[in-house]
């Protein structure tokens, strides 16, 4: 049997894990999505778009649902506090989302040109939003969210959603999307041809560089002018879960502690930037499906600097340091983490597989022929 201590630590990195695949995974759906009203300029290239990712779309998705399950099984005290203090913004998250799957089984029911361009830039807007929330949740929380517990340990959010809206949220917003409409890019670049592949890699060979700037930006904001949070006493690694038994401190530049204490952690930056780096030079020498493999791998990185930065830090608390919920004090029992963590081995393989095969059943690219031939059977 695993210790307490390690079952954390594993479930730490495996719901970094999750959320990164879904960053990759779903997030070229996304820039795909919000690239849509505007590299495609005829109704035959924009159905052509929307067909690269018609057929893998809705299985993307199970990597969100696998991270928002990860966060409710192993990690309570912190979907509670996310997903109440967050509620508003999620809110709008998912009817952001939702317009996607209307856009895709109703654009083309109807040959009127107003319709189907109402329904475009309703894509461009499920397409958009949510990197943009998801990038503004992740600043907020790298700042820390406004929260507190009262004795009995129930949770009191104390801010309100214009609070969300902050410059260094929206900066992270802003990183987000630049990061996801690139990897959309990068992916029509793979899966279109002609005009259409000219103009993906036209911006395929830009977003990422706009990504880069955007990125050494924030992580100088995080650097010299954000306050990050330090356990200073308390906040034993192997005992309950109990947000009570620590102190923190708030100090500028904290975020960057975790960097000299383990070295290796800055793998994840030079990966995000590297990566970033790679695809605009990848694309360039028409290698678009590396181009895709190294943008994956500066998402991966990206996320992963959000998550290292803050170690053990899961969601601070601004207005009640103490009270902030760590890797060790907001995690469930030991042994449902060791049931969760069995489960995770035998069907995460599964879900690695089915998704293998489904992009290799689907490789290939989409052509304004093809869409003309299956009229009838295609979105």
């Amino acid at each position: 049997m695993l210790d307490f201590e390690t079952l954390r630590l594993i479930w730490w990195f495996l719901l970094g894990f999750l959320l990164a695949g879904f960053a990759i995974f779903d997030g070229f759906d996304f820039g795909v999505g919000a690239l849509l009203p505007w590299i495609a300029r005829t109704d035959s290239e924009r159905r052509v778009v929307i067909n690269t990712i018609g057929p893998v779309w809705e299985g993307n998705q199970t990597w969100i649902v696998l991270g928002a399950g990860a966060i409710f099984a192993a990690f309570p005290p912190l979907y509670g506090a996310s997903f109440s203090g967050l509620y508003l913004a999620l809110i709008g998250l998912l009817f952001s989302m939702i317009l996607r799957p209307g856009g895709f089984k109703y654009r083309s029911k109807l040959p009127s040109p107003l319709w189907r361009s109402i329904w475009d830039h309703l894509l461009f807007v499920g397409g958009a939003v949510p990197p943009l929330l998801f990038g503004v949740a992740v600043g907020n929380i790298l700042q820390g969210v406004p929260f507190h517990f009262d004795e009995w340990q129930r949770l009191f959010y104390d801010g309100n959603v214009f609070g969300l809206l902050n410059p260094f949220a929206l900066l992270c917003g802003l990183v987000s999307v630049s990061m996801l409409v690139s990897h959309g890019a990068v992916y029509l670049a793979n899966k279109t041809d002609g005009a259409l592949q000219e103009r993906a890699i036209r911006i395929a060979g830009i977003g990422p560089l706009v990504t880069i700037t955007l990125f050494a930006l924030a992580g100088l904001w995080v650097a010299f002018g954000l306050q990050g949070y330090v356990v200073t006493a308390g906040g034993a690694w192997d005992g309950p879960s109990n947000p009570f038994t620590k102190t923190v401190e708030m100090r500028t530049g904290a975020c960057l502690i975790n960097y000299s204490v383990y070295p290796w952690m800055g793998l994840a930056p030079v990966l995000g930037l590297t990566g970033a780096f790679l695809t605009t030079r990848l694309v360039r020498l028409q290698r678009p499906l590396w181009a895709f493999v190294s943008s994956g791998t500066s998402i991966f990185g990206i996320v992963a600097t959000a998550g290292v930065s803050m170690f053990p830090f899961l969601m601070p608390s601004s207005n009640h340091p103490s009270q902030s919920l760590t890797v060790f004090d907001a995690s469930s029992s030991h042994d449902t983490l060791m049931i969760m963590l069995i489960s995770t081995i035998i069907f995460m393989p599964i879900i690695i597989f089915y998704t293998s095969w489904v992009f290799r059943m689907m490789r290939g690219t989409v052509s304004s022929k093809y869409i003309e031939d299956n009229s009838h059977s295609v979105y």
